[in-house]
């Protein structure tokens, strides 16, 4: 019984701690945004790379896939 107290107290004592402070930052939502938009660009970026990769191997003479 003597953890489900102490959880009790410490929860109780963080969550008063959170309460008290008045500027915790920015909103979740414009970070996801900015996360969001990072690897929407980064997928861009590889699937063009990827590309142009593609076609210099293709441009290769006698160029074979390898299996």
């Amino acid at each position: 019984m003597s953890l489900f107290t102490y959880l009790h107290v410490a929860v109780t004592t963080r969550l008063a701690e959170l309460r008290r402070a008045g500027e915790r930052g920015d909103s979740p939502v414009p970070t996801a945004v900015i996360i969001f938009g990072l690897v929407f660009v980064a997928t861009i970026v590889t699937g063009l790379a990827l590309g142009k990769a593609r076609d210099w191997m293709n441009a290769i003479p006698n160029h074979t896939n390898p299996k």
